[in-house]
Formats: C-alpha cells, structure tokens, sequence
C-alpha cells in the first residue's frame, strides 16, 4: 500500500520513450491498466508484439532482489508449463531498468520492466462455473508446488518477516482498527484476530511450508473460452505479494476472493477445496483452520483497503472493488459459522470429486 507520493504517474509519451529506448520498439498503442501500487500500461507494437510495462512505485523499487526474485519465479512457472508472463530483455541485455522521474514530488527512482502480454479476460468477467472453479483451485496447487521447486540464491528475501498481506501477521491489522470505529464491522474483525490467535497459530507448526503466489485473485487470473463452452485459465498475473508460506494460505486466498465474484458466495469454497485437492490433499491441521483463514483475508483485504482509501482517496473505486461485496459475505460466513461453511465446503468437495 504506497504512500501516494510514491506511486508513479508516468503519462503516455513518456511510455512510449521509455520502450523505444530500452527495447527499441515503436509503441502504437499505450493505454493505462489497474494497478493498486505501481502503474502498468498495455504497449502495442508496431513491430507486432504486444507487452504490459510495469512500473514499480519507488518504495518497492529499492528491493531490487525481490524484484529480480519475483521475475524469476514468474519465468520458472512459465517453463513448467503454467501461464505466467516473462520479462523481455532490454538492449543491453538487463531485465530491469533503474529510470529517474519526476513525477510531482521531486525527481524519483521507479523499476521497470516490460512483460509479454498473456491474452484472455480477467475470470471476475466470467460465470464462475464449478468447473472453472475447480480449475482454479487446481491451477493454485499446482502453481505453489512449481514454486516450492525452485532453486535461487536469493530466496530468502521472500521470507518477508512484517509483511502486512501475509496470513501469518493477521495481528498486524491491529494497529487499523481505528479505521473501522464506529462500524459494526469492527467488532467482527476483532473477534476473526482473536480466534485466529487461539486457533490457527497453535496449529501451524502442521501446515506445510512452501512459496506462496500470495494474490491468486479475480483480477489476476486470465481465463480463455475452451472447446466445451467453458472457459480455461490462460494467465496468472501479479507477483509482488510472493512470500515464504503455506499451502494452505494459497488455499484461502483462492476462496476467498473467488467467494466475491460469485452469487452465492459460501457454494465457491466446494469446487476450489477439490481442484486443490486433486493435486494437493489437506492435512487435518490444514482443514481445520481452512475456515478462520479465509475470514482472516477477507479482514485484510476489508482493512487495508479502508487504509489505501485514506492514501488514496482518487483511487477508491478501485481500491473498494473488494470491499463492496466483502463485507456482507464476512458477516455471512461469521454468523453461519465454522461448522455449517465447513459441512457445505467438504461435502460439496466430496461430491465433486467423487464425480470426477
């Protein structure tokens, strides 16, 4: 969540100067892409290639290892067969740039790098299907197993200690509370921390250690029309939240924020738990805090947009995309409760699998 004076603001015809450049290549069409921290533009070329340049805010810029970690992993996943974008070389063979700017707030330092474009909708633009669902779990499994593969000599900068989107400092969230006085939110939140400290981190010496996507979220995730009328997963976007984790946070998220796209929110955990499953069965520990973790993203996913909203107040329909419906499905899934979302997520699962 950059501070605003952070946050690029790079016009067209600066885009286009910057990948003639670079990567001499003639820009003929730039437009600009969402993004909640940097900025990320759609390049055509007129050389026929199509790209995304992503810019990184200044902050992140400094972590130039992470950033080299997470272009890594990204080349890694798309050599193993999954739909991840690569990073085009620049003409000096770099792939990243260092680029000073100005962009209001005195002359500043912002990464970019130039990735191939992956073609395909955002899934939150499809029906979510059953089918599609439980290729998305699917595809989540497989990708933190690829993931947990890989062989880097910086892969320790991944072990992210304080890094607020992780399900391991849920706790974190504490000092944003006060963002929520005043609402009947506040006190769901608070109760979600609470259990997750009596419930979840007692238990999580059981959960399985591996590298987490850490966002598999509705806009991250490209998907094609198939052969069946159906549709296929065709991209997975957005590397920046890669941390050292557990499947089972993979897991959560993937629910959580497929359950935002979905008419009826508590049906979307049955398909997910079985595409997952079909690669990657849960442990008992694993099961039982499945739960309590998806409630604990919705938390973060609730406050932290409440704080990038107060940063950023020009950017509150995208920053609340979230929000709008998260709410009502955390106060939904709070009051059925652990047990009643637990017997529809596992048997619906059961079901699934059984037909498959």
């Amino acid at each position: 969540m950059a501070a605003k004076h952070v946050k690029p603001d790079f016009n067209q015809s600066q885009v286009s100067e910057i990948v003639k450049r670079l990567f001499r290549l003639t820009a003929s069409k730039v437009h600009l892409l969402p993004s909640y921290d940097d900025q990320n533009f759609y390049v055509a070329s007129t050389e026929g290639g199509e790209y995304v340049l992503k810019i990184m805010n200044s902050e992140d810029s400094k972590n130039t290892t992470l950033i080299e970690m997470q272009t890594y992993a990204m080349t890694f996943l798309h050599q193993n067969g999954l739909p991840a974008q690569t990073a085009v070389p620049t003409t000096s063979g770099q792939l990243m740039s260092l680029e000073e700017m100005d962009c209001g707030y005195g002359c500043q330092k912002y990464l970019v790098r130039l990735l191939t474009y992956l073609p395909g909708t955002t899934i939150c633009k499809v029906p979510l299907t059953p089918q599609i669902l439980y290729e998305t779990g699917k595809t989540a499994a497989k990708m933190d197993i690829i993931l947990n593969k890989m062989e880097h000599p910086q892969l320790s900068v991944l072990q992210r200690e304080n890094f607020i989107w992780s399900l391991s400092n849920i706790t974190l969230l504490e000092a944003y509370l006060h963002l929520l006085d005043g609402d009947p939110l506040q006190e769901v939140v608070t109760s979600v921390i609470h259990h997750h400290k009596i419930s979840v981190n007692p238990q999580r010496t059981n959960f399985r250690k591996c590298i987490n996507h850490g966002d598999f979220n509705d806009l991250n995730v490209l998907v094609q029309p198939d052969e069946s009328d159906g549709y296929r997963i065709s991209g997975i976007l957005d590397f920046g939240d890669m941390n050292d984790g557990y499947y089972i946070h993979e897991l959560a998220i993937t629910i959580m924020y497929m359950m935002i796209e979905h008419p009826e929110p508590v049906q979307v955990g049955g398909p997910v738990l079985a595409g997952w499953e079909s690669v990657l069965p849960l442990n008992e520990s694993e099961k039982d805090c499945l739960y309590l973790l998806v409630l604990s993203r919705f938390c973060q996913s609730l406050v932290l947009a409440r704080h990038s909203v107060s940063l950023h107040p020009e950017n509150a329909e995208y920053l609340m995309i979230s929000s709008r419906r998260g709410v009502f499905i955390l106060r939904q899934l709070w009051e059925l409760g652990k047990e009643q979302v637990e017997k529809v997520w596992f048997q619906t699962a059961a079901q699934f699998s059984d037909s498959k």
